[in-house]
Order: C-alpha cells, then structure tokens, then sequence
C-alpha cells in the first residue's frame, strides 16, 4: 500500500526550498554594549578639546619635521629674549657676526678666525645675555649684548598681526637703547643656519642648539628675576596668562603678549584711553582698557 504521507511531504520541502524564510528578512540583531556601571559617558566633550573660536583642537606638540610655527616664534622671544648665560666662546664683533650651520659641529678655527679678525665683542667666561631674535626662512638670528649690527632694539619689539589661524609675528626694527652696558651694535650676533627650514622648537631645544658658545646652567631667568619683584596677585595672573585691573603695560604684555589691535580715544571726562584688543571677533576676544598706564577696565565677548 502507497504511502499517501510521504508524497505530499515530500512537496511540502521542495515548495519551502524556494520560499525565502520568514527570518532571513529580519535584519541581524545588533549587539548590545555594556558600559561598566562605574564609568561616566561625557554628553558633551570636554571645553579643553575647543579652541577660542569653538573649533576642536589638539593639544600643541613641537614637531621638528614642521616649519616653526608663529605661537612657538612667540614663545621663543618669551622665554629666550632676554636671558642670562655665561659665554663658553669668545664671539666676534661686527655686524657679519659668525654663521653656524646647525647639526654640525662647531668649528672652532673658524670662530677663532673670525674673532682675530673683528675683534671679541664678548669674551669666554662673561656673562651675557641675549637681547634679541629675529626669524627667517632657514635662520635664527641671535644678538648677544645687543648684537653686532646695531638695528634692533635690545627686546625685540613684536608686532602681531590677525587674518589666519595663528597671530603673525614680526621683528621691528626700531633702534633704542638697550640697557646699562649693552648698547646695540657693540655685542655680538650668532647665525643659526638650516638647511630645509627653521624646525618647530621649544626654547629649551632653542638653548640646546646654543650650547656650544652658551651655557644657561645655574644662570638666573631674566623673566623670573623680574616677576619676582611683582606683588603676588600680580605674579600671579602672569603666570596664570591673564590680566587683571591695575597692570601695566609691560605686565599686561608679559601676560598676554602684544596686543592684536591698539585703540586710542578719549572719554566723556576727557581722559586719554587705550584699548588693546586681543582676538576677533566673532571668536573670543578680549578688551583691556588703560586709563593713564594701567588696566581700569577688562571685557571679554562672548561671555
């Protein structure tokens, strides 16, 4: 006798070969993540990931395989300009100066050379100290005692320009008088060449290309030296980056630099104001008024 159930099923699984599965619509299921139940998920990251200007940002690394940039040229004269040293090298006087190619080793014929022949504007064993820098494409130019070319003043005036992501710094070239015994012209001037372009460098790698005619060890910071005479609040908000009613202009510019932008006027009263502006607008941007020579007044947009 036939088997009248094997037929009909045996259709039954050749119908569903062709027929796709109800399941095999569905999409996968997604797998669940688990967080432990310790840990804090920020809605929003953290404002040290925002720049003034509310774009993200990293945080700011030298890297020596970049051109320097324009914060780090700012930094430099900060920390640089100004400090004291002891020469380990007599330098030559005279507006040449001595090149020297960095990565090499210091030739010290040549630098002997140079000094017999113009002259030692400083001597091995004085102390100095820097008073200048000026930056080009594929140099440094460092001036000691008020170097040998008589042009720049002993700090290096800066002029800071807006209209990119980073202000523009530039060396005037205004010729005052430096201080007690380092007249312009009458120092030295070292040439730090390089080959493709001047490296991104922070000043302790800066001091280090210097080492072979300074030594900064056991030298004291011409910028710490002068702090340390500030009252505290004052010392303080430098320190800190910010200015604070009562500064004057060189406190306010130890800050926070120079200024992008300089407004004078005069107020109902009739006294002479100046308004240094730092940033632009629509990004963060700082007001600092001077009443006289100090700061009355301090505004920041947005709030």
């Amino acid at each position: 006798m036939p088997n009248w159930y094997a037929i009909p099923l045996a259709l039954l699984l050749l119908g569903d070969a062709d027929i796709p599965r109800v399941n095999s619509l569905r999409p996968p299921e997604k797998s669940s993540l688990n967080f432990p139940s310790d840990e804090e998920i920020p809605i929003f990251p953290s404002t040290e990931d925002f720049s003034a200007d509310g774009q993200t940002q990293t945080k700011p690394v030298n890297n020596p395989n970049e051109p320097l940039q324009e914060t780090s040229k700012l930094t430099l004269i900060r920390f640089v300009s100004g400090e004291f040293a002891k020469a380990l090298k007599s330098l030559p006087a005279g507006k040449e100066g001595f090149n020297f190619p960095v990565g090499k080793p210091l030739d010290a014929q040549l630098l002997d050379r140079a000094v017999a022949t113009h002259g030692a504007a400083v001597n091995s064993g004085d102390n100095v100290q820097i008073t200048g820098l000026q930056f080009r494409a594929h140099q440094i130019i460092v001036d000691i005692n008020g170097g040998g070319r008589g042009k720049h003043h002993w700090r290096d005036h800066l002029q800071i320009g807006i209209g990119g992501p980073h202000p523009t710094v530039q060396s005037s070239s205004t010729q005052e008088t430096g201080p007690p015994g380092l007249q312009p012209g009458m120092g030295s001037t070292i040439f730090l060449d390089f080959i493709k372009f001047v490296p991104d460098m922070t000043p302790d790698e800066l001091k280090k290309i210097l080492s072979p005619f300074l030594n900064f060890q056991n030298e004291r910071s011409a910028s710490v030296q002068w702090i340390d005479t500030l009252p505290p609040e004052m010392k303080k908000a430098i320190q800190e980056r910010r200015p604070v009613v009562g500064m004057d202009r060189e406190e306010v510019v130890a800050a926070m630099g120079k200024p992008d932008h300089k407004v004078r006027e005069r107020d109902s009263d009739g006294n002479d104001i100046e308004d240094w502006i730092y940033g632009q607008p629509p990004s963060k941007t700082v007001f600092v008024r001077f009443t006289g020579d100090h700061v009355t007044k301090i505004e920041q947009f947005p709030q």
